[in-house]
Order: structure tokens, then sequence, then C-alpha cells
């Protein structure tokens, strides 16, 4: 009896009742702890202000202007800093600094994001296998790693919420005991994100693991473990990172190569001998320090600097390669964690495709790595070993291949790369010459801050910046007017296909109503525009156009590869594009016929390392009459007899108007719209001032009036203007744009046309047969 009063006394009681409600109420926040979204609002679904970045002639001006010699009577054209690397880590340097306030540059030998950072697995993970090694081998330099890439894991997917999100990654389980085991791994890798994990890992049964996994093998197939990881597109996370320090004032170009280091009389680097790599001319470029962002090369620069320089970066090389989108689910990637040979193996759905790798070996440093036969294969041999037996998995479906080197930091007492941690390491020479080495795409952003955090203080550059790092709460270019819903706007302003427009919103966030503003009619009844490079892949020819005029875009192989990933996702139909894609670029340069066809050489060259069959030399040649008529074209616009295709002007709901209805609307709106003088728009969150602006807007109390003169729009009621006026956010506005003015045209055309509501009487369901609801 004492003992049961105990236990059910009141106290006892109200332990029980208080710890269930705790563990309820921590369970319920932790499984909504995952990323948060951005928010949808009625400004999402409109043009973000227009934006167009400085020129890469302008940006070679400003570099040359700081290595001019000072004259009295002329500004000080001197860079803080001088960032040689326009990867991953390179770019991130440069946001950072340019947003402290910094006065940066950024040259790059190459392209940006050309090497590594653009041939990744494209995960934003913490690394389950670095923790496995951590928790085995008591290893706290892999744990330490482990624990700041989850947290940079979240950071990294709410800076840039288009071009990242979550992905549920299988372990497929053949044997129970690794059940507890797989389970604990995983639920251990959720504790250490904490409060920034993204979903809790889970397990499946394997009637489940076979439902959402078919193609699995089933044979001795006990279940599943889920985990939770990010992917993000590598490339034009890169550019997002570029234009985004261009955005906060950064001066960038590349094709510019250093091929000398400027030191003063005291030994320190105060500059750099530069090469625009497109033209041959040499320049110079005058910056108080010089931070060294070259990835795998980084021993090249330190030698520049340092002929007795040791080595110190080992270069490790992994192989991916592409396989067509029946090989997995379009939402579920796979784990191998114990490959044959012991290393561990990704297969991922990855913009449309499938995309396996990695590899890890020891490789030499060069710029363009082709993977290996004998990589492939084995890359080919696992994937059979976890595919069901009635899959034949084929040579030939490999649509491309591509190796990447990563700059692991060299440990003389490892055995192998894979007992390499790819953590980071930042080094300053006796000459000032600060290196950043090592690391990889998830940390880059921890990374910057640490080398910036160093240059500030190294280079004596505390009374330049404004503020200390923001980066963890910066969001990247294109990331401002983008919802997850924006692309059903773009569909029904330019008539896309769904394809085009998911893929123009997930990659290019609000810089997709730019891009289309170069976007040609299709000549079809639908789609109304986006005419494709490529007829499988959604890629545009307004994509190409954009790359040229902001992206900075010099060669076919910069959109072929990286402004586009058509090159990564199908080698072949890259060859097949490449023709389309020089015309067009061509016409933006001002290329000569000899220069098309160098370029085009070089970009078939480039292609055969991407996995390009060794058979394809050569582009496939168009017909004859599209070449006579592109011929033609050319000829014309030469002569000045036809003018080279303009941008489209941005016309919101352009497919919910015929042409003459949008020439009625335009004519209407010139007529009854005034001049105001506004403020220029801010450029990012740094940018803003300078004089105002001229700009056509309508008085709201004009709208009435203007619209009967409209054909088709004269019975509109003024009901039905306030309720549109309302939906769309501008009920406490005075005046509109003329974008806007077509967003209200718009929705009064679904308002007052829709058909009306049937007389007949609805037969109202009972609540309790209609399920509970209402």
């Amino acid at each position: 009896m004492p003992l049961l009063r105990s236990i059910f006394s009141r106290r006892s009681l109200a332990l029980v009742s208080g710890g269930t409600a705790l563990t309820v109420g921590a369970g319920y926040w932790y499984l909504n702890s995952g990323p948060a979204y951005p928010l949808s609002t009625k400004e999402t679904r409109r043009p973000p202000p227009p934006w167009t970045p400085p020129s890469r002639e302008q940006m070679l001006k400003s570099l040359k202007a700081s290595g001019a010699i000072k004259t009295t009577g002329l500004a000080d054209e001197e860079f803080d800093l001088l960032v040689v690397g326009g990867g991953a880590t390179g770019a991130g340097v440069a946001v950072d600094a340019a947003s402290r306030g910094l006065k940066v540059a950024l040259v790059e030998r190459d392209d940006f994001s050309a090497g590594t950072s653009s041939k990744s697995t494209k995960l934003v993970h913490g690394g389950v296998r670095y923790l496995q090694k951590a928790v085995f081998e008591l290893d706290y330099e892999q744990y330490k790693l482990v624990r700041e890439a989850l947290h940079e894991r979240r950071i990294f997917l709410q800076t840039a919420p288009y071009l990242s999100g979550m992905l549920p990654i299988m372990l497929p389980i053949y044997k129970y005991w690794q059940i507890p085991y797989y389970w604990s791994g995983c639920k251990m890798y959720d504790i250490l994100a904490g409060e920034e994990n993204m979903e809790s890992s889970y397990l499946m049964s394997k009637g489940k693991a076979l439902e959402t996994f078919p193609m699995l093998k089933s044979e001795g197939l006990v279940g599943a473990v889920v985990y939770y990881d990010g992917q993000h597109n590598d490339t034009r996370m890169n550019l997002a990172l570029i234009m985004t320090a261009v955005k906060y004032g950064a001066t960038v170009a590349n094709y510019c190569e250093v091929t000398q280091l400027h030191k003063n009389t005291d030994g320190k680097l105060n500059g750099a001998r530069v090469k625009d790599n497109m033209t041959g001319e040499e320049f110079n470029v005058r910056a108080k320090g010089i931070i060294n962002a070259t990835g795998p090369f980084s021993d090249d620069l330190l030698t520049l600097d340092n002929p007795a320089h040791q080595p110190i970066v080992q270069a490790s090389a992994g192989i991916h390669i592409t396989l067509p989108n029946y090989y997995s689910p379009r939402k579920m990637g796979l784990l191998d964690p114990a490959t044959s040979d012991g290393r561990v193996i990704f297969f991922l759905p990855w913009e449309g495709n499938t995309i396996a790798g990695t590899t890890d070996s020891a490789a030499p440093v060069e710029r363009e790595p082709r993977a290996q036969e004998e990589e492939i294969r084995w890359v080919l041999e696992e994937v059979r070993r976890y595919l069901a037996p009635d899959i034949k998995v084929r040579r030939g479906d490999v649509l491309s291949a591509w190796s990447g080197l990563r700059p692991l930091v060299r440990n003389p007492g490892a055995a192998s790369t894979e007992g390499l941690v790819r953590n980071h390491m930042i080094h300053v020479s006796d000459s000032g010459l600060l290196t950043i080495a090592g690391g990889k795409w998830t940390t880059y952003r921890a990374m910057a801050k640490e080398t910036v955090d160093e240059a500030v203080k190294v280079f004596g550059l505390q009374g330049r910046v404004r503020s200390g790092c923001v980066t963890s709460t910066l969001r990247l270019v294109g990331s401002d007017g983008w919802s997850r819903n924006m692309f059903i706007g773009l569909i029904q302003r330019y008539g896309l296909e769904t394809e085009v427009a998911k893929h123009l919103s997930n990659n290019y966030g609000d810089r997709a109503w730019t891009v289309l503003s170069f976007a040609e009619p299709t000549g079809q009844s639908w789609p109304l525009h986006g005419i494709k490079i490529s007829p499988a892949y959604p890629f545009i020819e307004a994509e190409v156009r954009y790359a040229v005029r902001h992206e900075y875009a010099l060669t076919p192989i910069d959109v072929l590869a990286r402004r586009t990933r058509l090159s990564f996702l199908n080698a072949h139909a890259a060859l097949e594009a490449l023709p389309r894609v020089a015309d067009i670029m061509a016409q933006e340069l001002g290329w000569s016929r000899k220069e098309k066809a160098n370029h085009v050489k070089r970009a078939v060259a480039f292609l055969a390392s991407m996995g390009l069959a060794p058979t394809i030399t050569a582009p496939p040649a168009t017909g004859v009459r599209d070449r006579v008529a592109h011929a033609l074209w050319d000829v014309a616009r030469g002569l000045g007899i036809v003018s080279h295709p303009a941008p489209l002007a941005p016309e919101y709901s352009r497919a919910r108007f015929d042409s003459a209805e949008m020439a009625a609307l335009k004519g209407a709106f010139g007529r009854n719209a005034r001049v105001v003088m506004v403020a220029p728009a801010a450029a990012g969150a740094g940018g803003g001032g300078g004089q105002q602006q001229e700009e056509m807007r309508l008085a709201k109390t004009a709208l009435g009036a203007l619209l009967k003169e409209v054909p088709g729009y004269a019975d509109i009621t003024a009901k039905d203007t306030e309720y549109v006026l309302e939906e769309a956010g501008f009920k406490a506005r005075e005046d509109v744009d003329f974008d806007e003015f077509l967003e209200i045209c718009g929705s009064l055309k679904e308002v007052s046309f829709a058909p009306l509501p049937s007389k007949q009487e609805r037969r109202m369901i009972p609540v309790e047969k209609s399920g509970g609801g209402v």
C-alpha cells in the first residue's frame, strides 16, 4: 500500500504529467525545426527592381586604374584586397570582404567556378563518413569538421534558398544487425545538428523502401534508414556569390591570370601583374593585401611568391558520372556506406538526371582532369550492386563523366587521401601572401569569414571596414524576390513550359524575370516563349544572351558547362547545342567567323573531358538551309539592314494578352501616364542612393477612364477594380507603373470575364457525412 501511495501520489502524477508534456512539446518542436522557406507575398510574384552589373570592360578599366602611377590630384585607386581565384572560396571571400565595406578586386585565370567548384557531388552536408571516423578513431578534428559543416549547412540553405534544398538520402540495409548501427549513427548526426537539424532521420521497412526506391535490389533487403542533407547547384551558387560581390561593389574579372607578384622595398606584397587571357594584354593591379584562394593550384601562387616553397596541398581526384533520370527517384538519394574497396558512393537525383560518385584517389594537379575509364566502370559496378537485377546498367547510359580535384591539406603521415580531413588552413607567408587552402563547398562561408578576419588584422584594414562579418544573414543575388511558387508567375506572364519555368526559378531566383526579358517568341500556340537549345532539357536561348550580358560569359564552354549545366547533364546534348550557342554568342560579342570556329573547336576539346565519346571530334553540322539562313541574317545585320534582336520589354502577364490587346494597353498607358521622379532601385542590401530618375506612372484615379479606351474593358465595374487593387496590394498606392498596370488588367480579365456560377442549387453535404470537414 505505501508503494502504491507513493506511485500514485500527487507529486508523482505531477512529475509524470509535466515530463510527458515536456517530451511531447520538445518532440513537436524538433519535428518542426527544419529549414524555414521564404514567405510568399504579393511582391514575390512581380519582377524585382532592374539591375545590370557593370560590364567586363568596366571591370578591367577599374583594375588598370589601380595600377596606374599615382599623379598629384588624382584619387588613389588602390584596392584593399586582391583575391586570386574565382571558385567557391575566392567568391566567398569577395562577398564577405565587400559586404564589410572593403574595396575588393577578384581575378580568375579561367572562368568563375571552372575548376573544383563546378565538379562537386552537389551536396551541402556535414559528412556522415567523417562522423563515422570521428567516433571509431576518436578523432576530434573530424568531429569539429562535422559540427562546423552542419552549422554552415543551415546558413547555406537560408542565404540562397532557390539554389539549395533538402534531400532525403537512403541507406539500404541488408543485415539485421546493421539496423541499430545505422539508425544510431543517423540519430547522432541529427543530434549534432541540434536546433539546426533539417528533418529527423527515420527507419523504413523493406516494403516502404522498395515503394520509394523501386530500382533497389530487393534480395536480402531488410529495411533502410533515411537521413536528410542538403543539395545545391554548385556552379550557379558560385555565380550567385560572384554577382553578389559585384552588387556590393567588388571588381571581378574572369580570364585574368596573375603572372607576377609585386613587392615593396620591405619585401611585402603590394600588387600583381595580371594578364587578360582573352586579349593577351598585361597590366598592374595595386592592393594592400593579396589573398591566394586558388584551391588545388594554391602551390602555384605560393611558388610564384617564393621559388623555394614546399607544397602544402595534395590533390584528390573525385569522379562522377551522370545517368538518365530513370535510375533513381526524383526526391530520394542513396548512399552506399561500404563499397567493395571501403569507399563511399552517392547516388543522387540532380537537375532531372542522376549523378553517381565519387571516387577518392591521389591525382596530379591539372586544369582539365579527365575521368579515367577504370574509375567510371568502378562506379558503374557499385551502382549495379544496389540496383534490381532486371535493370541493365550499361556504359552507354553514362551521359557525361567528370573529374574534380579536391584541395586536401597535405598530411605527410597519411597513408592515403581518404585519411585526410577536408578542413582548411590559413597561412600567411613572410611576404604577406595570405593563403586559404583546403575545405569544401559546405564550409565556404566559414572559411571566408576566417580569411577576411585574418586579412583585416594582417593588412591593417581595421579602419577600412564598416562592420564585422554579415554573411550569415546576407541573402545572395536572386533570393529577395523568390518564392517556391514564383515559377507560376513566369508561366502566366510568358507562356512557358512548366519544366522551363521551374528550371529558371530554381537556378536564377528572381533574376529569372531578367533572363526572360531576352526571350523570343516560339511562334507556336504553346509555349509562347522559351526556345530551347536542346530539346530534352529546359535550357533556353534567352539564358545564353543573359549569360553574356549579365554573368560575364565569354566562351561557349562558359555557357554550356557553367551558366547552364548541360555539359554536366549530357555531353552529347551539349555538343548538339554548341553551334546554336556559338551563333548567339557571336552576335552578342561580335566574333568573326574565324573567332567563332576557334571557340567551337575549344569547346569540343573541353567536352571530350566531360565523357564525350572519343570518336566524336566535331559538332554535328547544321542543315544547308539553316547555314544559309544564318549567314544571310548575319550579313544583313552586319550591313545594318536588319537590327540585332533587342531584349523584350518586361511585360507582365504576356500570356494573357494577344498582340493587338497588348498594343492597345501600351497606347492607353502612354496617353494617360505622367512622368514622375523616383529614386533609383537599391542595388542589394548595400546599394541605393544616387540621382533621381524619370519613370512613367499612372495615377490610380485615372485607371477607370483609361480602361474605357481599351476594347473589351469598357464594362469593367468599379467594384471589380476595387477588388483587384486590394487583392494585388495596390489599394493604398497613389499610382502604378506599366508592369503593375498590366498585372491589374490581367486580374480584371480573370475576374470580369469569368463564367457566372450555375443557377442550379447546390446540394449541401451534412457535416457528419463529409468526414467532419466543412
